[in-house]
């Protein structure tokens, strides 16, 4: 039998360093002529992992040849802005719910004990917090940690500016504000407080990047694969609710114009 090594030539390589900057060159000039709200969408689909399956809002794309308008009749963002993060209807609750319900069961496949909404009239103040979307017995040091999810935007008017500048912005001011409303009972039940944020264009805080990095190397180990390959399907499950439930969200407010 004959044996074949293929080889990658000079000419392959710089083709593929001259497409790169092509690229990087078409997205550089999308992005200066782009106003502040649109920089901010490019700049949250394009953050890493780059596994969020981009759709029409986020290149200023209409959803549909209709006028789009919320539940109580008022116009809507026809780009679909304000579908994605409004929460009348029970779309922000079931998108939540979805996350969570996907993240408990890789932890489940990782073999981790796993517990859903817990913390309520846990402390002796009989608090009904419950910071705890998921709860991982043994996490980390022998303890629990406390897994919020949180659903943010980047073209929230608070943060607009900053958005527009670097990625992640959104998410990062949502794990702080999850980190002081929820630290302090955490502390008190002996729990670490882990929040998972991503925007509605995809980018993911840096802690839930974290956390999905060291799930897939317990869950690689459980399923005898490749933690690369483990690390894709969790985005990819994750990130395909997202999309899911954000255009279930847009379409249940389209109405003929």
């Amino acid at each position: 039998m004959t044996a074949y090594v293929w080889a990658i030539s000079p000419y392959d390589i710089n083709q593929k360093m001259l497409s790169s900057k092509l690229d990087d060159y078409q997205l550089q000039g999308i992005f200066n002529r782009s106003s502040v709200a649109d920089r901010a969408r490019l700049l949250s689909i394009s953050a890493p992992p780059f596994l969020f399956l981009a759709f029409g809002c986020a290149i200023r794309r209409p959803w549909a040849p209709f006028r789009t308008k919320p539940i109580q009749y008022s116009i809507l963002d026809p780009l679909g802005h304000h579908a994605s993060t409004c929460k009348r209807g029970g779309d922000a609750v079931h998108r939540h719910n979805l996350l969570r319900d996907v993240f408990a069961d890789s932890c489940r496949l990782a073999h981790l004990p796993v517990k859903l909404e817990v913390g309520n009239n846990l402390t002796p103040d009989h608090d009904h917090s419950r910071p705890a979307d998921v709860l991982v017995h043994n996490w980390s040091l022998g303890k629990p940690a406390a897994f919020d999810f949180c659903v943010t935007s980047p073209l929230n008017s608070l943060i607009l500016s900053e958005a527009g500048v670097s990625s992640g912005v959104a998410a990062q001011a949502s794990e702080i504000r999850k980190h002081n409303s929820n630290d302090a009972k955490c502390v008190e039940l002996g729990w670490v407080c882990i929040p998972l944020v991503v925007e509605t264009y995809g980018a993911w805080g840096q802690e839930a990047v974290k956390t999905f990095a060291q799930l897939a190397s317990r869950l690689a180990i459980a399923c005898s694969k490749p933690k690369s390959v483990v690390i894709n399907e969790i985005y990819g499950r994750l990130n395909t609710c997202l999309m899911r439930s954000i255009s279930s969200a847009i379409l249940t407010r389209i109405v003929p114009s």
